[in-house]
């Protein structure tokens, strides 16, 4: 198939890369005209595997791709709410997190009211190939998809999140029994619903006690077991002084820090985003648990202080080693499905660390502005192409860097950064 050039390409079409296009039509619009965003589904859906029609946001709609950057652009949340006729009755809810379905939707707004940057759906990367000039010096990126198609670009923008944490214990067992949260709403829809299906949910955080509350809904023969590492479920630890870890000049603080400040911030602030879930959440599952004990059923376990040992499938279900890790003593669960609730691997995601190899760097540097220092020395050839990764900084940036928390201004940092590159 026919290839296409382009200043900028954009992998993923998901928040960080629309914030990206926002800020390029606003900030720098004759580039956004030669800007392509890429993305490997059928379109734009925020936290596609947990879309849970009761599930909240637990970040303020003011943290949208634009209000932080831009308070008067027409990209904004609540310029979304006015334009699609709901902002008196949004108002009316008295919150600053909206249903998560109505992010998604509001992403999807976004996308249809861009004028310059193109967004194309179904086109998956399959593989990026760095291009160096005589000199040696680093002149654009091949990107090749899976339908034979190219495009050649001058400067590459990777947003395409994390990879999902799988623990190695159930690596073992059938694709089929083991669902990530990742992709919750589109595999439960699989599930048979005229059987009872045992299922085991594994992980003590926010995305583990969604599924427990959704899978009841969704699958409503099911026995679930909640299997929790701690011992009991907790609420994230989170103020109005916690908060302020979550902005753009928490960020930047951050970067100046040496190793050991980053990780004692990144520490203290795990919590807060990190192995605990909202408090609302924790109340609307004690409440069902008791209302389920008052109708003499016993509809969730809960099994806290475990550890699972071992995952093996046998005849027609899966089988869980169990230890307790108060006594040390081992039981079995049987479970025809396993869902994970064990969030994503902290490391650079595979794709990332591939083209890390393929530019001969044996560690992913990033400046300040998201861009990949790509020369080996300083004694070199200047490169003219850049890269940048979005989303998967937080050593380097905070633990802010995976949430909608500072999308907009980092956008602005990297429209800043390739502006700069193109008067070079």
């Amino acid at each position: 198939m026919a290839g296409s050039e382009v200043a900028v390409l954009g992998i993923g079409a998901g928040p960080a890369n629309l914030a990206l296009a926002v800020a390029l039509e606003e900030l720098a619009p004759e580039l956004a005209g030669e800007t392509l965003l890429v993305e490997q589904s059928e379109g734009t859906v925020w936290q596609r595997g947990l879309l849970i029609p009761w599930a909240q946001s637990q970040v303020s709609f003011l943290k949208d791709l634009a209000t932080l950057r831009n308070p008067r652009s027409r990209f904004t949340f609540v310029n979304y709410l006015h334009e699609t006729g709901r902002l008196d009755d949004f108002m009316s809810l008295g919150t600053f997190t909206p249903y998560r379905s109505e992010i998604s939707d509001y992403l999807q707004w976004v996308v249809a009211s861009l004028e310059r940057v193109r967004v194309q759906y179904n086109r998956r990367a399959v593989r990026v190939d760095p291009v160096r000039d005589e000199s040696g010096a680093l002149s654009r990126w091949d990107v090749h998809f899976s339908d034979g198609s190219q495009v050649r670009a001058r400067h590459l923008v990777v947003a395409g999140g994390r990879d999902p944490r799988v623990p190695e214990v159930f690596q073992g067992l059938p694709a089929e029994r083991v669902v990530h949260s990742s992709e919750y709403s589109v595999r439960i829809a699989e599930l048979p619903r005229d059987v009872p299906q045992r299922i085991a949910v594994i992980g003590g955080a926010q995305s583990a006690v969604e599924m427990v509350q959704a899978v009841r809904q969704d699958v409503p023969n099911c026995s679930p077991v909640l299997v929790v590492r701690g011992i009991g479920l907790t609420p994230y630890v989170s103020s109005k002084f916690t908060s302020r870890f979550y902005s753009a000049a928490a960020s930047e603080e951050f970067f100046e820090l040496g190793t050991e400040g980053r990780e004692l911030v990144l520490s203290e602030m795990a919590r807060s985003n990190y192995s605990g879930v909202t408090p609302e959440l924790l109340d609307s599952l004690y409440h069902q648990m008791y209302r389920d004990r008052l109708d003499g059923k016993e509809a969730l376990r809960i099994l806290t202080a475990t550890d699972v040992v071992s995952a093996v499938e046998e005849e027609d279900c899966a089988v869980l080693t169990l230890r307790d890790r108060r006594t040390g003593l081992e039981s079995e669960l049987r479970c025809d499905h396993v869902l994970l609730g064990t969030g994503y691997e902290p490391s650079m995601p595979a794709g990332v660390r591939r083209l890390g190899d393929e530019l001969g760097l044996t560690e992913l540097e990033v400046t300040r502005n998201y861009r990949v220092r790509t020369a080996k020395g300083d004694d070199g050839p200047a490169d003219s192409a850049r890269l940048y990764l979005q989303g998967v900084n937080e050593t380097t940036h905070g633990i802010a860097d995976s949430l909608l928390s500072t999308m907009a201004t980092r956008a602005a940092d990297i429209v800043t950064d390739l502006v700069s590159a193109s008067g070079e």
